[in-house]
């Protein structure tokens, strides 16, 4: 999706187009994170004020966070998290600035493909995969995980006598 939005909206209000663009439900609560260029997590923008923020922490909301507070350069990066419990996230890039162009509202002026369903149902997965939810590493998104990266070594994996527990032949 391309959407073009006006400086001084807020964040509700692109959560609002991403919403209308995906044809998604306004029932989960959802959030925006400021990103640095490695898409690490920097500063979360809340749909609502839930009490878990610490006191000593700047708490945004999306309907009092103008995006030009907080998005100042192009290519500024944001996840939207749409699906909280599934950790399911859209990845958002500030592509352009325009200045001295006002929006009234937001407009998608672009889009390509279906959005991906707004929450995932594990029992209706299960039901698809006769029983089976095979959770490989790509469902979290980790590709590059590698099994002989894993160095078991590390951890204390016991010398295989009757005292330990953890013998090669229990797991």
């Amino acid at each position: 999706r391309e959407i073009k939005i006006d400086a001084e909206a807020t964040f509700y209000d692109l959560h609002q187009a991403i919403l209308s663009s995906c044809h998604y439900a306004d029932n989960v609560p959802t959030s925006f994170f400021i990103c640095n260029q490695e898409w690490e997590q920097e500063q979360e923008i809340l749909l609502e004020d839930m009490g878990t923020s610490r006191s000593d922490e700047d708490l945004y909301l999306m309907k009092k966070t103008r995006l030009n507070e907080l998005l100042e350069d192009e290519k500024q990066k944001l996840l939207y998290v749409f699906d909280p419990l599934s950790e399911r996230v859209f990845f958002i890039e500030l592509s352009e600035i325009i200045t001295g162009k006002d929006l009234d509202n937001a407009i998608c002026s672009r889009k390509a493909g279906e959005a991906p369903k707004q929450t995932l149902d594990f029992d209706e997965m299960m039901a698809n995969n006769g029983g089976n939810l095979d959770l490989d590493e790509n469902f979290y998104g980790d590709q590059d995980f590698d099994m002989e990266d894993f160095d078991p070594e590390g951890f204390d994996m016991g010398s295989g006598s009757a005292a330990d527990p953890y013998e090669q032949d229990n797991y």
